[in-house]
């Protein structure tokens, strides 16, 4: 089956995905005087620190002056070509906008003023900046920006440019990221060419005031009037001029994008780039379906294959280039952290409100039977939407976790079963695709809520029939669906798997037109502010990431304690009590999660070993074996 768990390459992702995926990897950026020289401003008798990087719970991994990333093979080679299969369509390059369909990689780039290392997840390193610096109580930040960074066009980059990406985000950009700049920044200043300094709200989390402002780096100054477009337009013709590696090199509508490594980036001896940047070539083919594109990687049209699905990697391994040794099948350790991929209810829909009308639903999935008889019993079941990690919850809530919920359950926010009842876990069931013993306790909740069987053995109430519809796009997804419908008919329910094409699925889920679809959630070692996206009533429909709806006033607040956390026990406990509850509501259905990279790829790349934890970098700091290339053309493979 399918797990949605995203490769862990470096392509970048839209500005509204990237933000908050920044903000749930690096999480509780807050104040501390950590991994720099601390000086004393005579003018404002402020301690202020300058420093390379920023972190909070620990010492940052690198000291200024590294010569390179530890994961990374400092020799190896540039050159060649890798080449990856991207499914659906696109007709934009856009990346700023929900409008179109963006290309996968719409840019590979280095635009952030700030990055952080796939073995320091906690900590952010400059990258376009030298230093930034900043006082005690984080009031202001300052970036002082590499003179040396240019567009790919030579264009100097400065601090004038990245105020105008600024002023244009606030102008044309997303609303729910307008928002939070908004609730974080005063005023924007520029200082002299290479220096940008920002002013934060006082009432803003201090923990996450640098790593929002790093995200935003310099804007190509004439780029937007030379081609007669707007933040908020779809690009048609190609990204924005950015100050990154690679450049575009071609492109054809819903069949194929090329980058190449641009030999004139300006970072390109940096310390932070050693060993990373390697292909010449990116190449990205373009496939209707994802039986498609397997076919498409055993004949060598792309090179590079991530497998999602357990079907196709337990049974469709076996063609003979890699009989011939010429395809490497692999699995590789992925140590990030656990990704809560669910069945989702929109709980904007009335039928959904109550919870015992979820509960049923929930019942009904058979995960057992489902991993042995689809899945090949290669995945395991998540429970916590932080798995793997001291965030999760278990078993009885703890002393902290009592003192963070009681005041919730004194106000009547919260029912005092959850001081006294273990943490939700998924259902379990047995060997059987219907479990009867799930199926009676599904109908007796049904009865209790008031959905009763009527003449066609539908669930009715009020003259209305429950039904429940999947929103899907991809026929992987069929062979794990149709049972769960099965499952729901056999108790009542009007299911249907509803499979759209992805655009369809891309509109309707943006437009929140569904009962039920998939969703993963990437929610970080360390969250703060980026939980409102996912989880805050007030963002509850101007957000991409909250696609069921979550508006409950204990999580709101619970999220607020989050964000406010100083220490890292503060932060474990906090989240471990926001977990509790947010899996207490039940409003989704755990699917799977895989442990490891499946990966597949035409014996011509190498890889540094061990891997870093928390990425498979295979476009960042993977390399080119031209004598293997040589090989497989030698002997006819390509």
């Amino acid at each position: 089956m399918t797990n949605r768990r995203p490769a862990a390459a470096t392509a970048v992702t839209p500005l509204h995905e990237r933000t908050f995926l920044r903000w749930a990897m690096m999480g509780a950026l807050t104040a501390g005087l950590i991994g720099g020289a601390t000086l004393l401003r005579a003018e404002s008798h402020e301690n202020v620190t300058v420093s390379h990087g920023y972190s909070f719970f620990g010492d940052l991994k690198y000291d200024a002056d590294f010569e390179h990333l530890n994961y990374v093979n400092p020799d190896a080679p540039k050159g060649g070509e890798i080449s990856i299969a991207g499914q659906g369509t696109f007709d934009s390059f856009n990346r700023y906008t929900l409008k179109g369909n963006a290309v996968g990689l719409a840019n590979i780039g280095d635009e952030d003023m700030v990055t952080s290392f796939a073995d320091d997840p906690t900590s952010i390193y400059c990258f376009l900046c030298e230093t930034m610096e900043y006082p005690e109580d984080i009031s202001w930040v300052i970036f002082n920006m590499r003179p040396e960074v240019t567009f790919s066009d030579g264009t100097p980059a400065k601090a004038e440019h990245v105020k105008l990406f600024f002023d244009t985000v606030m102008k044309d950009g997303l609303p729910s990221f307008r928002q939070a700049f908004g609730n974080f920044v005063d005023s924007v200043e520029v200082l002299d060419d290479y220096r940008i300094k920002y002013n934060f709200s006082p009432d803003s989390p201090k923990r996450d005031r640098i790593g929002l402002a790093g995200i935003i780096g310099p804007m190509h100054p004439t780029w937007f009037a030379d081609n007669d477009l707007t933040l908020d337009n779809t690009w048609p013709r190609g990204p924005m001029t950015g100050t990154g590696p690679y450049v575009l090199e071609s492109f054809d509508y819903s069949r194929q994008v090329v980058w190449k490594r641009n030999p004139d980036y300006w970072g390109n001896d940096l310390n932070i780039n050693v060993g990373r940047n390697n292909f010449d070539r990116i190449r990205i083919e373009y496939f209707g379906d994802s039986t498609a594109a397997l076919e498409g990687f055993k004949a060598g049209t792309y090179t590079f294959r991530t497998e999602n699905t357990s079907r196709l990697w337990a049974t469709a391994y076996d063609f003979p280039a890699i009989e011939n040794g010429w395809v490497k099948k692999e699995e590789l350790d992925d140590g990030s952290l656990g990704r809560m991929q669910s069945f989702i209810f929109n709980l904007r829909r009335e039928k959904f409100q109550d919870i015992r009308v979820r509960e049923a639903i929930r019942l009904m999935f058979n995960f057992t039977w489902s991993n042995e008889s689809l899945f090949f019993g290669l995945y395991e079941r998540p429970s916590s939407f932080w798995e793997f990690s001291e965030n999760a919850s278990s078993g009885l809530p703890s002393e902290g976790e009592l003192a963070i919920l009681q005041p919730l359950v004194d106000e009547g926010l919260l029912d005092a079963s959850i001081l006294t009842e273990e943490a939700v876990t998924a259902p379990t069931s047995g060997e059987r695709q219907l479990d009867r013993r799930n199926l009676r306790a599904a109908s007796a909740l049904l009865d209790e809520a008031g959905w009763l069987v009527n003449d066609e053995g539908l669930r009715e109430k009020d003259g209305e029939v429950l039904t429940v519809e999947f929103l899907e796009s991809s026929p992987s997804f069929d062979r794990v669906i149709n049972p769960y419908v099965e499952n729901l008919k056999r108790l009542g329910i009007d299911a249907k798997l509803d499979r759209v094409d992805p655009a369809q699925e891309q509109e309707r889920a943006r437009s929140f037109d569904f009962d039920m679809t998939t969703q993963g959630f990437s929610l970080g070692y360390e969250p703060s502010t980026g939980l409102k996206q996912w989880f805050d009533s007030s963002l509850r429909d101007d957000t991409s990431r909250n696609l069921a709806g979550v508006a409950d006033p204990a999580v709101d607040r619970l999220i607020d304690v989050v964000i406010a956390s100083e220490t890292s026990e503060e932060l474990n406990t906090s989240v471990q009590a926001l977990d509790r509850v947010l899996r207490s509501l039940k409003f989704n259905v755990p699917q799977w999660q895989n442990t490891k990279h499946w990966v597949a790829y035409w014996d011509q790349y190498e890889y540094p070993d061990p891997l870093p934890p928390l990425a498979l970098g295979q476009l960042d700091f993977w390399w080119f074996n031209a004598d293997k290339a040589a090989k497989l053309k030698e002997e006819g493979a390509l």
